[in-house]
């Protein structure tokens, strides 16, 4: 009786280690392969990832949101120093009567003021993940004068850009209208 129950038990671990082990392993990959290529094989590209927000220091180039990329990383709410511990990704969750967060956002206006820009909320306040690759087309438009100036393309021509660069909302209803910074950018070196 021992020895049948043992055999069933060991046959039983072996069954669902090969199914739930390998099989749905590699029949989610292959689903995944399937019907997400582009996101199961991760979106790595020449110049960056769609995923993670880029480093854009230039004002030849249009700037993502003030998170761990960028010239002013070290201007503001620093999301990878989250709450004084270094290495995390999310919000600091300073208040609105954070003297450090008011400092912060009185640096990233100067920043932004000091390219010509005037800045949306958006770009002086970090996303929650501390990762974000997409702005508002709002974001975008704002940054046109800067932009232009450093590259001599005209404004309506950066603004059908951005236009182009627009993606819609999610199913058609869900979030909002978003530009993908890194798509803009590689756009944005095809126009030059």
């Amino acid at each position: 009786m021992l020895l049948t129950n043992l055999r069933r038990s060991v046959a039983f671990i072996v069954i669902t280690t090969v199914i739930f082990g390998f099989v749905y392993a590699f029949v989610g990959t292959g689903v995944a392969q399937a019907l997400f290529k582009n996101q199961a094989d991760g979106s790595v590209g020449v110049n960056g990832s769609t995923l993670i927000g880029q480093n854009w220091s230039s004002p030849k180039w249009f700037h993502g949101r003030p998170d761990d990329t960028g010239p002013y990383a070290n201007v503001g709410d620093d999301p990878l120093v989250a709450n004084g511990r270094s290495g995390e990704s999310a919000a600091t969750n300073l208040g609105p009567r954070s003297k450090v967060l008011l400092a912060n956002t009185r640096a990233l206006l100067a920043y932004w003021h000091k390219l010509g820009v005037n800045p949306t909320p958006d770009l002086v306040t970090t996303s929650g993940s501390g990762y974000d690759p997409d702005i508002t087309p709002l974001d975008a438009t704002v940054q046109i004068p800067m932009v232009a100036h450093a590259t001599g393309i005209s404004p309506s021509a950066l603004q059908g850009l951005i236009v182009r660069q627009t993606h819609g909302r999610q199913l058609g209803f869900l979030g909002s209208p978003y530009v993908d910074v890194l798509q803009l950018n590689e756009a944005l070196a095809q126009l030059r």
